[in-house]
């Protein structure tokens, strides 16, 4: 009961960082603000996170497990017609893109304490997205570069996209876009990949 409440409690924590982060930046984001938007003291928040890169770490692993529930098969391995999905859903989630988008941005500068965790997400990503474009394809794609060759330009085009978006939401559709991504990856005269929700 106690490990339920503290479980709660850590979620709640999470959730009001991610909304803290939106309206603020990560390097505006205090555990102060923190703290207050949750009825704690910065004492109390410290109990939970000892320091606010524990819970920065604890915010991306969150928002990465939002992101995976129900989008792999038994293996570990994406859907690709899922992915379209996720870019759907992002695009209903513009705070929680936002505040990603920010952190992923602000990591690339030296001594960043997120730049480890998306050193070693980019990483898995890479790796994930390489499996999931093998399973489609096999071992070359339609225009002949390898799952391993082309998972960067993948997700390069997913976290690629959510920027132009959220610069300019009325000129750039998201969902469309991919859509149009992933057509080019079919061979020709077959069909590209459907977004489920379409």
């Amino acid at each position: 009961m106690v490990r339920a409440r503290s479980t709660e409690r850590r979620a709640e924590i999470v959730r009001a960082t991610l909304e803290v982060i939106a309206e603020r930046g990560y390097r505006g984001a205090s555990l102060s603000a923190v703290a207050e938007r949750v009825g704690l003291s910065q004492q109390g928040l410290l109990h939970y996170f000892p320091t606010k890169e524990a819970l920065l770490v604890a915010v991306l692993a969150e928002r990465d497990q939002w992101d995976t529930g129900g989008s792999t098969r038994s293996d570990g391995v994406w859907r690709i017609e899922l992915l379209a999905s996720l870019v759907e859903y992002n695009a209903m989630r513009p705070g929680i893109v936002q505040t990603f988008s920010a952190l992923l941005g602000e990591s690339v500068t030296e001594g960043h304490p997120a730049r480890d965790f998306f050193t070693r997400r980019y990483t898995q990503v890479r790796s994930s997205m390489a499996a999931t474009l093998r399973a489609e394809y096999g071992e070359r794609l339609p225009g002949g570069l390898t799952p391993e060759r082309a998972a960067p330009l993948l997700v390069a085009v997913l976290d690629g996209l959510q920027y132009q978006w959220l610069l300019d939401p009325d000129s750039v559709d998201m969902p469309a876009a991919f859509g149009d991504f992933l057509a080019l990856l079919q061979p020709p005269g077959q069909e590209a990949v459907k977004n489920p929700q379409s």
